[in-house]
């Protein structure tokens, strides 16, 4: 049954910031005004919730930004927000300006926080999956993953011009954390020759193992992925350990970091934020609460926060095995 009672939503983004967020902002904005809703627009994630930084959008608002990378609400990380305090604060924002329910567009930590909000205040929230890692339950793909991905892939693919010109051994880190979806696919698309990641890290000696196989014996340089992190060590730590145990390697280090938060969504984010932002607004429409929209075999799923947040995604041995056979 359609709920009536929702005449005007908010909308944040919280955590780190995404490459589609802004496609996703300008779909909730307009889905929700199409269906006879205020709109307003929170600024600074929970931060802003906390300290009113909020104003009401109309649809020139989210006007000419399906194009640009990063947030137009910006984000912020509130430790205010962690406690019972300042979520009374944050509730007693959105009874001021009339907001009757929530749309947060952001990775684990941000749905986490939306779910306990939600069921502290009886609140109808639904999220948007907004994270380059990749790393949420119960969808295929994230709002962000790939551009993301395609970043790294063209970085990588210049690298490997210096690195086959010195004959080197390049260990390249990326993002995401305790997930290696990053890492491993963009080994696949840049042809590298293996991904260490913390999934694989955390059972065997993924190093030791690539060194006494030999690296690509046919090639004169030797390109690896490596996720961030104190779970694989990354990039600095794995250069070290290669030059004191193997010094007949020359080896050099790339951190790509906040490179691959930025630049303009690829098609695919930007289609995906488009249909995830309109589905945000269906879903509260539909008496939805508590839930995260998913894309599973590129239709719409309604995903509860518990299952999105319960746990890291496995990595598909498949793609392990695509990488392995490719590169040797």
């Amino acid at each position: 049954m359609v709920d009536y009672s929702i005449k005007s939503i908010g909308v944040l983004t919280s955590g780190g910031d995404a490459p589609g967020m802004n496609a996703a902002i300008r779909s909730v904005t307009r889905a929700a005004i199409f269906n006879n809703m205020r709109v307003f627009g929170i600024y600074r994630g929970y931060k802003g919730l906390i300290s009113n930084e909020i104003e009401e959008f109309k649809t020139n608002s989210v006007s000419n930004i399906i194009q640009q990378g990063g947030t137009i609400l910006k984000t912020a990380r509130s430790a205010e927000f962690m406690d019972p305090e300042g979520r009374k604060v944050a509730f007693e924002n959105m009874q001021k300006h009339g907001i009757d329910a929530l749309v947060v567009i952001g990775g684990d930590g941000s749905l986490t926080g939306a779910s306990i909000f939600g069921n502290e205040y009886d609140i109808p929230i639904v999220g948007l999956p907004g994270t380059i890692d990749n790393d949420l339950n119960g969808t295929d793909v994230t709002i962000g993953y790939d551009t993301a991905l395609n970043t790294i892939m063209q970085s990588v693919d210049k690298i490997r011009d210096t690195a086959t010109s010195h004959e080197r051994l390049f260990f390249i880190e990326v993002m995401g954390r305790n997930c290696g979806f990053l890492a491993l696919n963009s080994a696949i698309a840049a042809g590298a020759e293996a991904a260490i990641i913390p999934e694989i890290s955390l059972k065997k000696d993924q190093l030791g193992e690539l060194i006494e196989q030999g690296f690509r014996k046919s090639k004169n340089s030797s390109i690896i992925l490596v996720t961030e992190g104190e779970i694989t060590g990354g990039a600095l730590q794995l250069a070290e350990r290669v030059k004191q145990e193997y010094p007949q390697y020359d080896v050099r280090v790339s951190i790509l970091g906040h490179l691959q938060r930025g630049g303009s969504p690829s098609a695919q984010d930007r289609i995906l934020a488009s249909r995830m932002g309109i589905a945000a607004i269906q879903a509260l429409l539909e008496n939805q609460r508590n839930v995260m929209i998913g894309i599973r075999e590129n239709e719409i799923d309604y995903v509860p926060f518990k299952r999105a947040i319960k746990k890291e995604r496995e990595i598909s041995e498949e793609l392990r095995e695509v990488l392995l056979i490719s590169s040797i």
